[in-house]
C-alpha cells in the first residue's frame, strides 16, 4: 500500500494552495505565470491567452526551448502602482 499512499501524497502536494511572497517583498527579477496569475488577480489560463495573443497588460519573457513564461517583477509593479 506504500504506492497508494505516496500517490495520494503527490496529489495533495500538486492540489495545496500555492504560497505566495507578497509583491511589496518579491525581490525575483521575473515570476512564473502561477504568480502573476495571482498578483493580478486572473486565472493563469487567463495570462497565457494574453501571452500567445499579446492583449494583455504585460509582455512575458519566453524560455527558449521551452513553453514556460516569466513575467518581469517590476512592471507587474509599475501596472499595479505597487512601490
Amino acid at each position: 500500500m506504500q504506492t497508494a499512499s505516496i500517490s495520494i501524497q503527490a496529489m495533495r502536494e500538486a492540489t495545496a494552495p500555492q504560497q505566495f511572497t507578497p509583491l511589496e517583498l518579491e525581490t525575483r527579477p521575473t515570476v512564473d505565470t502561477a504568480a502573476y496569475a495571482h498578483y493580478m488577480h486572473i486565472a493563469p489560463q487567463t495570462a497565457r491567452i494574453h501571452a500567445c495573443k499579446e492583449s494583455g497588460p504585460i509582455r512575458p519573457i519566453r524560455i527558449a526551448g521551452s513553453s514556460k513564461l516569466h513575467w518581469p517583477t517590476a512592471e507587474i509593479k509599475r501596472v499595479l502602482g505597487v512601490a
